[in-house]
């Protein structure tokens, strides 16, 4: 976790049943030992002390490929890097066909053509993925929100590998994965990212998965998109879906409001222009979900995409647009998928209480009329894979093992 959060190592277990709302909470060390407290009507509360590369991929645009947009030809260090380090650890998986007239991209300023480094496959998208833990084990995908990374999820993997297949992945559009401009093969729609999270899936794992899925809300982008993409194709996949954890989620009918700043990013050439600076489109965004601040090394992963190229930029404001059309539809449809009483799903909330992004007013009520499990942790912000990774580990570890 960021900045001097301690951590003190608990082992707990997860009791509850499908049918009866369970209400966990997790507290600082300074709130004492561990203890559990009558709750009136729902059993008890548990407190618990926090604590293969493709050779025709390129990281970096050289000035001789730069599209423009990019920083010193996308190159920020002559050195290693902590992003060069995680790259290592990873390889891409091709998935998901790219659709389209199969013409280079162009960007949306100017309509010169873009260099190497913001170009699509011609045949199937490569996306960035990080597996830890044996493939004979169930397998967990762990999804990353906006703007972020599946670098997000480094202190969870290794908890998770033990018992499981843990897979983290860039989404299109971010991170080490193809970052596509719209009409050139991927417009960004919710529905878009449904077949494409099915297509990653199928290449992934074999089975039955369980699916982490991060629902981040930076001030530059809206809300919660992919909590709807997961809960989307869960309803239409359940055979394959073992386990749902949502990460702080738009669960209100308050998180589904769009923030007024929205418009700046949405906004032709303003949004454009903006979005090219690397503070702004993404570690600026991440540290102002929480209480703590990030670390420079974190920042700059973060960052790379954007000081590589201006593709990474341009598609979080094809994003934008999109999710401004589509936010609110898509958060009431994901509200009555849970809400159904015939969702057989096992389906938890981990809710960072220190979220500056959404309220917490109402999430409480929603789990416990759901039937879904609610564990809290009150030192986390919005982004809790970041200020709370090794504890998420363990919380996502139990859930599953539980339901087994």
């Amino acid at each position: 976790m960021r900045h001097t959060m301690a951590v003190q190592a608990t082992s707990f277990s997860l009791h509850s049943h499908h049918h009866h709302h369970q209400h966990l909470q997790l507290l600082p060390r300074s709130q004492g030992p561990l203890k559990s407290t009558p709750h009136k009507g729902r059993g008890t509360s548990l407190k618990i002390s926090c604590k293969s590369y493709e050779d025709d991929y390129l990281i970096d645009a050289p000035e001789s490929v730069g599209d423009g947009f990019s920083f010193s030809g996308g190159k920020y260090s002559d050195g290693s890097s902590p992003s060069d380090e995680w790259f290592k650890q990873g390889k891409i998986v091709k998935a998901h066909t790219v659709s389209g007239s199969g013409e280079k991209a162009k960007d949306p300023l100017f309509g010169l053509t873009m260099g190497a480094s913001s170009q699509a496959s011609a045949d199937l998208f490569r996306w960035f993925c990080v597996e830890s833990g044996s493939t004979d084990n169930p397998s967990v995908l762990l999804i990353h929100g906006f703007p972020s990374q599946a670098y997000s999820y480094r202190k969870v993997l290794p908890i998770l590998s033990k018992n499981y297949h843990a897979v983290a992945f860039d989404w299109l559009g971010f991170g080490f994965s193809d970052k596509p401009q719209p009409k050139y093969g991927f417009d960004y729609t919710l529905d878009e990212y449904v077949a494409s999270l099915e297509s990653v899936i199928n290449e992934v794992a074999a089975d039955k998965v369980s699916i982490v899925v991060q629902a981040c809300f930076p001030y530059v982008v809206v809300e919660g998109y992919f909590s709807p993409v997961a809960v989307k194709y869960a309803s239409i996949h359940p055979e394959k879906v073992k386990n749902l954890v949502l990460l702080n989620p738009p669960l209100t009918e308050k998180h589904a409001n769009l923030p007024s700043t929205l418009s700046i990013f949405s906004n032709f050439l303003l949004g454009e222009i903006f979005s090219q600076d690397p503070l702004r489109a993404s570690d600026k965004a991440l540290t102002s979900c929480g209480p703590y601040k990030m670390k420079e090394d974190d920042a700059m992963v973060y960052r790379r995409p954007y000081l590589t190229s201006g593709s990474s930029g341009f598609a979080l404001n094809a994003i934008s647009r999109s999710m401004k059309k589509e936010l609110k539809k898509y958060v009431e449809e994901m509200r009555t998928i849970l809400a159904d009483k015939d969702w057989k799903i096992q389906t938890t909330v981990c809710w960072g209480q220190r979220d500056r992004w959404l309220s917490y007013e109402g999430v409480e009520d929603f789990c416990k009329s759901s039937n879904h499990e609610l564990i809290e942790l009150p030192t986390a912000g919005h982004h809790v894979q970041e200020d709370c990774g090794e504890e998420i580990g363990k919380i996502i570890s139990g859930v599953i093992s539980k339901s087994r």
